[in-house]
Formats: C-alpha cells, structure tokens, sequence
C-alpha cells in the first residue's frame, strides 16, 4: 500500500480514537445512581478570579456509593464551590457544614433510568457520526492523492481500508453505549 494512504489511515484512526476518548468521558457524565468523582468532571470553580477545575482546588472522594465528600484545598472556597456545583445543574444539591461538602446522589427512578438511557444513545450516537464524518474527510483526503500519481486501485484500497477501521470503531462506541446502559438500568 502506498505510504500516502498509510498515512492518512493512520491520521484517521488517531482521530477515531480521540473522538471515542471524547465519547467515553461524555458518558462518565451521566449519572448512573452510583457516586463518582467523575461526575464532577467539567465543574469551573472561580479560584482568585480564574475558572480553575474543581478537582485543582478540592480533594474529591466517594465515601460510599451514594455520597461524593469536597474538601477544598481552602476553606474559603467552600462558597465558591457550592455555587458552582449549583450552577453546573448535574442534579445534585451540595450540603455545606463549613469543612466539607457532601453531595448525596439520589437512587434512581426508573422513569429517571429510561431518561438516562436516552442521554446515553444519544451520546453514542453523537460519537458515531464523529467517527462518520472522520470517514468521510480520510475518504476525500485520499481521492486528493490521485494528483500525486496514486492509482485507482491503490485509492479503493485505502477507502476500504478506511471502512474497516469505521466499522471497527462505530462497533467500540456501541460498546460503550450498551456498557453504560446496563450500569444505568442496574438496580
């Protein structure tokens, strides 16, 4: 196979697998009942004026299943903490008694459970049409190397190529979809 092609088979599943990676912590997002620091991922807290992550400025720690313990590095950003906790609405309502928060996570309904499925396929399906679109720039970037003299044969064979490594990874995101759908309907 030529190496042009090589290259942008490679350039193609790097991608891929950035956008699994991508889809992968989206769906660490989604609450599944049980307590994780996880799910805190994405929270700014205004830290002297700057948006800094929360796990940069607090000890996160899942004491048991259905509680997630703060304790900020700082005792005076216990405010700033729950406020952005509150402002992030991820569902949960933060408990301040001045050393720690305490963010106690509901057990699920199972009209809450089928929503979250929901999230959870639409999540996957996002993920999908990323790789989809991935697909089709790796397919036209190499049609573009008919001018650098690649023949007919050998572009056929990096578009097939090209739709193994699809097919693979829409198979992955499947995956992570059906694993994350049994943690969610799991009592």
């Amino acid at each position: 196979m030529n190496d042009l092609i090589k290259l942008q088979l490679e350039d193609a599943q790097a991608s891929m697998n950035k956008a699994i990676i991508h889809c992968e912590s989206e769906l660490t997002k989604i609450r599944a009942g049980k307590a994780s620091a996880g799910m805190l991922d994405g929270i700014m807290v205004e830290y002297y004026g700057n948006p800094t992550p929360l796990a940069q400025v607090a000890g996160i720690t899942t004491p048991d299943a259905r509680t997630i313990l703060i304790q900020p590095w700082e005792k005076q950003l216990l405010v700033p903490i729950e406020r952005a906790i509150q402002e992030a609405n991820i569902g949960l309502n933060p408990q301040n008694d001045g050393v720690v928060i305490r963010l106690v996570v509901p057990p699920l309904t199972e009209e809450r459970r089928r929503d979250l499925v929901k999230k959870v396929k639409e999540e996957a399906e996002r993920g999908k049409i990323t790789v989809r679109n991935i697909r089709k720039d790796a397919n036209e970037r190499i049609k573009k190397l008919k001018a650098e003299s690649v023949s007919d044969d050998e572009i056929k064979t990096g578009e097939a190529e090209v739709q193994k490594i699809t097919d693979s990874f829409i198979i992955k995101v499947d995956k992570l979809a059906e694993a994350k759908e049994k943690d969610i309907m799991t009592v």
